[in-house]
């Protein structure tokens, strides 16, 4: 991921990230005046360590995963996965204008363990396919959403093939990390993503969660805001995510220009 951000040409972006408009513009209109689902369930959940201290920046890096507490539902709020759902993004990198396209799959992958959901992102420029990812997501008991690996493809010589940064937690030394917390608060720090030979190492930082976004899609109050980038590479992005329904835009603030927003999410 940067959460990745990769490009082939010029450079990749993954949205890691949501859940289904399942009537649409009503549903739409119902997230951004602050009375959508929140796609949470109504059981009590056990109260869960702060995302800083599941999968901490600094130290060595050894989160605790037992499959014993993770579910098959992704329903955080702001991280909502539901099979079947598509997101559909605009933007652009540099001046070239990118499309991004996100499906959840009804696939499921086992890694550590644990069956993750599958999210199939492609970006397209003038309107063929230059980056294809495969995202592994899983959540646990307390509603956290882990990242457990990815399969880049970048196009070459006009095929996809396999990148240098793809990676698996438990395979060559890859660790899963958190790519949204099940309580998000300002000033929380987290890693998303640890595997240090194809340099994916993704963190985000929590800056406010009264934020506010208007994109393609609709206006939306007390947004989520947060800061993510990779040690390794000289960008930040920021990303506001919408509860009940994901993450509607996403810029580098520090680097290239480089902007995407929601157009529309169908089920």
């Amino acid at each position: 991921m940067i959460e990745p951000s990769r490009w082939v040409e010029p450079l990749g972006r993954t949205f890691p990230r949501m859940t289904a408009l399942a009537t649409g513009l009503a549903l739409l209109a119902g997230v951004a005046s602050g009375c959508g689902s929140s796609g949470s369930s109504s059981t009590t959940l056990p109260a869960s360590e702060p995302a800083s201290t599941l999968a901490p920046i600094h130290g060595k890096y050894s989160p605790t995963i037992d499959p014993a507490n993770f579910v098959s539902t992704i329903d955080n709020r702001y991280w909502p996965l539901k099979p079947g759902t598509a997101y559909h993004y605009k933007g652009v990198r540099g001046t070239t204008p990118q499309r991004d396209d996100e499906i959840v799959t009804h696939q499921t992958k086992q890694i550590l363990g644990i069956t993750c959901t599958v999210v199939r992102d492609t970006v397209s420029q003038h309107g063929n396919p230059v980056e294809r990812t495969f995202d592994y997501y899983a959540q646990d008991q307390q509603g956290n959403v882990w990242y457990m690996g990815e399969k880049s493809l970048e196009k070459q010589h006009g095929r996809f093939v396999t990148a240098s940064d793809s990676w698996q937690s438990g395979v060559k030394g890859g660790q899963p990390g958190i790519i949204m917390p099940a309580n998000p608060q300002p000033g929380d720090k987290y890693r998303q993503e640890y595997y240090p030979p194809g340099k994916a190492l993704d963190e985000a930082h929590v800056l406010k969660t009264n934020g506010k976004v208007k994109v393609p899609s609709g206006s939306y109050q007390h947004v989520l805001v947060t800061s993510e980038f990779s040690p390794l590479e000289p960008q930040t992005e920021q990303k506001y995510y919408v509860a009940g329904l994901g993450e509607a835009a996403e810029r580098v603030v520090k680097g290239h220009h480089e902007e995407f927003q929601l157009v529309s999410a169908t089920h």
